[in-house]
């Protein structure tokens, strides 16, 4: 063992018997409950271990002073906390930190377990046998690999993963660590981490490893525990796992694992390099390791002892840490922060008795879909996905006050009459964000952006299963409008045919079938939902939606195209740009007003009367001469969104049409062709009429402060009989052709 150096600054461990005295104080002190193999890592890295120690009671006794006990409250429980000074190379990166969550497959897919690649081991409560001889749930976590070096892969990829978002700190944190030391301390919670096989043997059989490891993760402060480390030329996975010899400057290739044994042999290291080296080696490149160290030699940290509620001890420090990032998002990316929203309200749904843990567990994405109480054996990848996802849907957008109560708290929302659009879409992209965890690869969250305020009412789905809806779609209007308005996004979006809308002005090339370079159209989420709506025949839509289910049923291989009549063309590919082709882009522009206005159309034969315009159901538009939009009915709150569409219209026909032939007299080919030009003329006229209601429309509700004056149900039935018109309309100019003279 290398000499240590008392006078250099970083600390040697207590003896072991120190060590124990310290361990039995920690366990004797009042809301203590944690397993003692978790105190036996941790005490070699506690720095003045006696100083924390009241003095012993009448039997000998030693606890905790209270002035280093502390009681933490979050939404999800209460933990016990104890204020400690610690070696500046202690601590554990947590590969379940939020902020790097979407690098990992999730239990909540299910295709997990198909040769996945990148999945992280549950978390769950800490289970042994209590002094009362039943299996009781202690303050720790636990988790199972398959082997060592899954632990240590995994704890790698986390630190990779860290150092990437650390680059949006507008500074260098190693550097200000080096110079400034650790301001804030950290949180660390005790995880044992089990191995499942453990082959490696030496000559005499014994196992060369340990077959568990404790450490105690960093819930609050990974970056700093990682840049920490980085400064000492450590890696978690070698505090974890084990500390090559070569770093104790010993010789041969031994893994010492007990950091009872490492600790002081790497402190007596540091400190001899500190006092061979001067004060101005600081240069990250050439400069002393030990010099760079110095100022993090001890630090601050916060470790996790207790909780009167131990099975929810993960939620509970997840909560605590939540806070600190989703408000100010230094360190998140879009897709994390959205998660770790998420989870805080599902956490606060559990802590209040609102939602069974098993669920949350589920919808945060820790625990298979399988295990939801409604998913049945004979459910299949895509429907699995839909029921969790559509359980998140109700979650973020309830009906129920009280939920909405702690979405308000959970979020920092407005009061639910004053909600905004922007707090619409915080709650879609969570929505969208956690959805996305049981596919292999996630989405911009934003494709969830969706919905209008209208969603802070609630949304009340049919609760039918998807084989059903997409059974249906071709002729009920509720399954396929909820198919298209909660499913289709996210499924696109998964298969890479449609993404949100990134704000660019120019549109983004794509390979044409011919292998032709072209220009994409920019357009948002809505308006591709919107194209599946009205732009093609129902038919094609469903065929869409058809393709990509049995395209995840699969094994989440490319969906095929369809045709006009739905039907799949096995074999060619989806593409963005296809889509685009056969779902185009609806431009939204209408005529000019004034004197620009176009003139109406002019012939020189005798014009016949006008074909009268076609009555529009459902919409009461404003008639020219009437006066501004004031009714009172359109300030009224609107009601719960629903995948129930209101009752159909009956449209009316003209029956006083002269126009029609009488049925006595058979028409002649002159007569048919007059009523051709006649209807053809009058749809002109009448199609020009509509647009400049709808924009005289436009206007009075824009000077009443009606945004919105039109119902859902009335334009959604309006436009759906205005694109079964356009698609007929596309039909006739080949039929014409057909029927004309060549000229």
């Amino acid at each position: 063992m290398s000499e240590a150096h008392p006078n250099g600054p970083f600390p040697i461990p207590a003896s072991r018997e120190a060590q124990e005295v310290w361990i039995q104080a920690v366990l004797a002190t009042s809301g203590v409950n944690l397993p003692r193999g978790a105190l036996e890592n941790i005490a070699p890295f506690i720095v003045d271990s006696d100083d924390m120690l009241s003095e012993p009671d009448a039997h000998g006794m030693r606890t905790l002073k209270a002035s280093t006990v502390r009681r933490v409250r979050t939404d999800a429980g209460d933990m016990v906390v104890a204020v400690v000074r610690m070696h500046g190379v202690g601590g554990v990166q947590w590969g379940h930190n939020e902020r790097i969550s979407s690098i990992w497959r999730s239990a909540a897919d299910p295709t997990v377990g198909r040769e996945t690649e990148r999945t992280l081991a549950p978390v769950r409560p800490w289970m042994d046998i209590g002094a009362d001889g039943h299996e009781t749930c202690f303050a720790a976590l636990e988790s199972v690999v398959a082997n060592r070096s899954t632990l240590i892969m995994n704890t790698e990829d986390a630190a990779d993963e860290l150092k990437k978002r650390d680059r949006v700190r507008p500074y260098d944190l190693e550097e200000d660590l080096v110079l400034n030391g650790q301001q804030e301390p950290g949180m660390y919670v005790p995880q044992q981490v089990r191995i499942e096989e453990n082959p490696e043997r030496d000559p005499d059989g014994n196992p060369l490893y340990p077959d568990a490891y404790w450490g105690w993760m960093a819930v609050r402060g990974n970056n700093r525990t990682q840049k920490r480390q980085s400064i000492f030329r450590l890696t978690s996975s070698e505090v974890l796992a084990g500390v090559p010899a070569e770093k104790l400057e010993r010789e041969g290739d031994e893994i010492i694992c007990d950091p009872r044994d490492w600790l002081p042999e790497f402190s007596a290291v540091l400190n001899r390099e500190f006092t061979e080296t001067s004060d101005g080696e600081l240069d990250p490149t050439i400069g002393s390791r030990a010099r760079r160290a110095a100022a993090i030699a001890v630090v601050d940290a916060h470790l996790v002892i207790g909780t009167p509620t131990p099975e929810r001890l993960y939620r509970i420090v997840q909560m605590n840490n939540r806070r600190d990032h989703v408000h100010p998002p230094l360190e998140f990316d879009a897709l994390d922060r959205s998660r770790a929203l998420g989870r805080s309200v599902l956490g606060m749904y559990v802590a209040q008795q609102v939602m069974d843990g098993k669920t949350a567990e589920v919808l945060s994405g820790l625990a298979p879909i399988r295990e939801l109480a409604d998913a049945s054996a004979d459910m299949t990848v895509s429907e699995l996905r839909d029921l969790r996802s559509m359980r998140l849907l109700q979650e973020f957008f309830p009906v129920d006050p009280r939920k909405r109560h702690l979405l308000r708290r959970a979020l920092s929302e407005n009061p639910p009459s004053q909600l905004k659009a922007g707090e619409i879409n915080q709650r879609a992209r969570t929505w969208s964000a956690l959805t996305s965890e049981s596919y292999p690869t996630p989405w911009n969250p934003r494709v969830g952006q969706v919905f209008s305020t209208r969603a802070r009412e609630g949304i009340v789905l049919s609760g039918r299963r998807l084989p059903e809806l997409l059974a249906v779609a071709d002729t009920d209007d509720s399954a396929f409008d909820e198919l298209v308005s909660y499913r289709a996004a996210h499924w696109l979006a998964f298969f890479g045919i449609i993404e949100a809308d990134r704000g660019s002005l120019d549109g983004q090339e794509a390979i044409g079938d011919t292998g032709e370079r072209l220009r994409r159209s920019r357009r948002t989420v809505n308006n591709c939902l919107q194209a599946l709506r009205y732009e093609k025949s129902r038919a094609m839509a469903v065929g869409v939606l058809k393709s990509l289910a049995a395209a995840m049923d699969d094994g989440d291989r490319r969906p095929w195209r369809v045709g006009s009549s739905g039907l799949e063309k096995p074999g060619r590919e989806m593409t963005p740009l296809w889509f685009d082709i056969e779902f185009p882009k609806d431009t939204g522009t209408r005529p000019r007003k004034g004197a620009d206005s176009p003139p109406p159309l002019t012939t020189a034969a005798p014009v016949p009367t006008p074909f009268p315009a076609p009555k529009l159901p459902g919409l009461s538009l404003t008639p020219p001469d009437s006066s501004p939009v004031t009714s009172p009915s359109v300030h009224r709150p609107a009601p719960a969104v629903s995948a129930e569409p209101e009752a159909p219209a009956v449209y009316e026909t003209d029956e006083a049409d002269g126009s029609v032939p009488s049925p006595e007299v058979p028409p002649t080919l002159e007569s048919l062709v007059t009523q051709v030009e006649d209807r053809i003329l009058g749809l002109h006229t009448a199609s020009a009429e509509i647009a400049e209601i709808l924009a005289q429309l436009e206007d009075q509700s824009r000077a009443a402060s009606v945004t919105q004056p039109i119902g859902r149900g009335q334009a959604d039935r309006t436009v759906r009989l205005l694109n079964q018109t356009l698609s007929r309309l596309r039909k006739l100019p080949e039929v014409m052709e057909e029927l004309t003279e060549s000229g």
